[in-house]
Parts: C-alpha cells; structure tokens; sequence
C-alpha cells in the first residue's frame, strides 16, 4: 500500500521533489486513482490499467465502460481518468482570439483539428466571427449522423445573434478519416448558405475534418476563380 511506502517512493512526494514530468504513467495514474482497494494498491490497480495497452497513446480511447471493467475502479475514479485527459486536451488547444484571423480553410483546419482527435461519432460545430474574422466563439452544436434534419438552423443561428457575429463558419468530423461530402452534407451546406443570406449573417464555409485532410465547400466552389 501507498502508507507503506517509503516517503520518498510516494508518487505525490516524488513530484513535489522531482517535478511532474518526471514521474512514470504508473506514479501520474496513482497519483489521478488516488486509493486501491482492500485487495489491491493504487500502484497496482495503476498497473493492470497500464497492462491491457499496447502504449500510453491508448490511454485516449478508454470509456467509463471499459474502465469500469478493471475490478477495483468504479465509476467515480472512471470518471477522474477520462476528466484529467479531457482537461489536459482542452489545455492544449488553445485559440489566440485577439490575434488569429480565421479567414482561410487551411488556418481553420489546423487550429480546430485537435477537437476531434478520437471522435467516434460526428460532431457539428459552429465558428462565429466579427467583422475582421476575428473568433468570438465556437459551439458544439450536434452530435451523431450530421443530415439537415437534426441541423436545425435556429441553433446555428441563435448564437450568431446572441453573440453578434458577422459571419459563421461550420465545421464537423467523418470519423472515417475521409473528409469526402456526403449528399447529407451537401444539403445542409446548401440550407445554412441560402439562409445565412437571407439572415445577413453569411455562413462563408463548411469544412470536413478527415484524418491529416479535410474539405472545404468554399475552396471546391472556387478553385476555378
């Protein structure tokens, strides 16, 4: 057991003398897990998660499911796990509001590529920009099968209202990897284009995320300009 251990072995005691970075994924796992159980450390418990990964990138595609699975993490230190991968992605993907300008697929791609990392559904979101396609904010707006009938216009416009935004990008993920439209995506393109038109607040592009590509309607639209 932990209370065991020699003070200087203690993970947390570690890493206040050594630093974070410089603890193993087994001493950075206890360290989440916090308690074993009455049969089993923390440090062990650690180690059978650790176990069933080929490598700690795997960490990533864990569910409460699957973790809930390992005798000795109920749901609550499930919920710990994935809540402190989440945190260190969203850490990580940052936006510089005040000096990016969204104002090219490229640009857009790779700053809003990581969100997607892992995704095994598709999810929609929304960009809004000011008037020197500056971000205001972005939403996620719908999960599952993107299709216009669960992309209700009224949601992607509501926050360009509530937000003030001049222009709208919308953005969603193919699982698959392959950022090839589907006719689904077609249609609701062409729905939020017309009504963005007809709302004044113009939705400029619709970009897929693929895996290391994506699509963009605006770009197909005009690359013969």
């Amino acid at each position: 057991m932990i209370k065991d251990m020699l003070d200087s072995e203690r993970p947390r005691e570690r890493a206040i003398k050594y630093g974070i970075k410089n603890l193993s994924n087994e001493e950075l796992l206890s360290i989440i897990i916090k308690t074993g159980t009455k049969n089993c450390s923390v440090k062990e418990l650690s180690n059978q998660i650790l176990s069933k990964l080929k490598n700690i990138n795997e960490l990533k595609n864990l569910s409460i499911n699957s973790l809930t699975k390992i005798n000795g993490i109920g749901k609550v230190k499930a919920i710990e796990i994935l809540s402190s991968l989440e945190l260190g992605k969203r850490v990580y993907f940052q936006v510089d509001k005040d000096n990016i300008k969204l104002n090219n697929s490229k640009l857009i791609y790779e700053y809003f590529k990581d969100i997607f990392i892992n995704e095994k559904q598709e999810n929609f979101y929304a960009i809004y920009l000011d008037a020197k396609s500056k971000l205001i904010t972005y939403k996620l707006l719908f999960k599952g099968t993107i299709n216009s009938s669960c992309v209700h216009p009224r949601e992607v416009f509501k926050y360009a209202f509530l937000e003030s935004a001049y222009s709208i990008i919308v953005i969603h993920n193919h699982p698959s990897g392959d950022p090839t439209p589907s006719s689904q995506d077609e249609e609701v393109t062409y729905m939020l284009f017309q009504i963005g038109k007809l709302m004044a607040i113009p939705v400029v592009d619709h970009i897929v995320f693929g895996k290391n590509k994506y699509f963009s309607f605006y770009e197909s639209m005009n690359k013969n300009e």
